[in-house]
């Protein structure tokens, strides 16, 4: 409603309709005029008043039928109307107020009487709009909650499915270039290429015989604590780990996601590795278990790529270069890292090496020139 609420006063005697302006106006009311049903309806209909003070006597259209027509209008707000009336036999009262009418006047009009009905008619014409209001603003956060809720729903499942997907990568890649993976949509980080990569393998020395006597819960400990400490310098150094083989391990650098030194940093690896595992070769020697541990590290380009079915894939490393670090970990002793000589080359700032010597191994044609790595500078 306005601030300073508009009245329509509607009556063909001019003298009623200067009587009423008059006193509305006193009061601090907006008043408009209409001198029949007809005009009536059209001035309703553009102007929309707050409230209708209508003289039921009228020619062309009576006060009653302008009542039912302005309240069967389902295109006006609300719009409540006083019927003013000479008659004040009760039949007449119930036949405005039956028509639509929401209060009603009796002529000659009472001054006090007339500033009573429309503060009473102007209250709840506050009150109305005051609802239809809240309903509109209701409405409106009901249907942006539901909007709200819906991209809500379709976040949540995204961030699922991104956890999902982050959760199989982290099998075989450190977090970090799993997240780098999944943010990216990585399909084309994981299909088959060519790259120089670093391959480490190692193994426990001597864990098939401890194995083979050793209780399952035993073997299910010593397996826990070596793995342990290796899952936490592979997330360090950001290796890719292809596959634990029992007491193997497979993984490389430089791949899926380049990074720097990688031959640097798979020496790091194994040197902090084996200083993990003597660690716990005490404990295990102290329980009776005879466990060493061997590294081999070489340096080279393999394909990479994902392998295996829709339901089920690994990210793999395959060539010459995952072959020699396998054999050069199958040869290397307790307690040994032995090296190609490619790893040699790229590690001698750092690196204290002593010569091995070509050595032929198991399905390489060719001698492996191979250095063991005593430590780091």
């Amino acid at each position: 409603m306005r601030q300073s609420p508009l009245i329509l006063v509607v009556d063909d005697n001019e003298a009623n309709v200067d009587i009423l302006q008059a006193r509305l106006g006193a009061l601090g009311y907006a008043v408009i005029t209409a001198c029949d049903g007809e005009e009536a309806l059209e001035r309703a209909r553009t102007e929309l008043p707050d409230l209708i003070l209508l003289d039921i006597m009228m020619p062309k259209l009576d006060g009653l039928e302008v009542t039912r027509r302005l309240k069967a209008d389902a295109s006006l707000p609300f719009i409540p109307i006083i019927l003013v009336t000479a008659k004040a036999d009760s039949r007449d009262i119930v036949a405005g107020l039956d028509a639509g009418g929401d209060e009603y006047l009796t002529k000659p009009i009472d001054h006090a009487a007339l500033a009573a009905r429309v503060r009473s008619i102007l209250r709840i014409k506050t009150l109305h709009d005051q609802g239809q209001e809240q309903a509109r603003q209701l409405a409106t956060q009901a249907a942006e909650l539901a909007e709200w809720n819906a991209n809500l729903e379709a976040r949540v499942q995204a961030q699922v499915d991104k956890l999902e997907r982050l959760e199989r990568l982290r099998r075989f890649l450190p977090a970090q270039v799993a997240e780098a993976i999944i943010c990216s949509d990585g399909s084309d980080l994981l299909a088959s290429h060519r790259r120089e990569i670093t391959v480490v393998f190692c193994d426990l020395r001597g864990f098939t015989a401890f194995a083979e006597v050793a209780e399952p819960e035993e073997v299910m400990a010593v397996l826990g604590s070596y793995h342990a400490a290796a899952g936490h310098l592979i997330q360090h150094y950001e290796a890719t780990l292809d596959r634990f083989t029992g007491d193997g391990l497979m993984l490389f650098f430089n791949d899926p996601l380049p990074c720097p030194n990688p031959a640097e940093r798979g020496v790091r690896f194994a040197v902090e590795l084996r200083d993990a595992v003597n660690a716990l070769a005490k404990s295990w020697r102290a329980r009776g278990h005879q466990l060493g541990f061997g590294v081999g590290i070489a340096l080279g380009f393999a394909t990479l790529g994902r392998v295996g079915f829709d339901a089920r894939g690994d990210y793999t490393a395959i060539g010459t270069v995952v072959n020699q670090a396998a054999r050069l970990c199958d040869y290397a002793k307790a307690g040994e890292i032995l090296i190609s000589q490619r790893v040699q080359v790229e590690v001698e700032q750092l690196a204290q090496v002593e010569a091995v010597g070509e050595l032929a191994l198991k399905g390489l044609r060719q001698a492996l020139p191979t250095h063991r790595l005593l430590g780091l500078k």
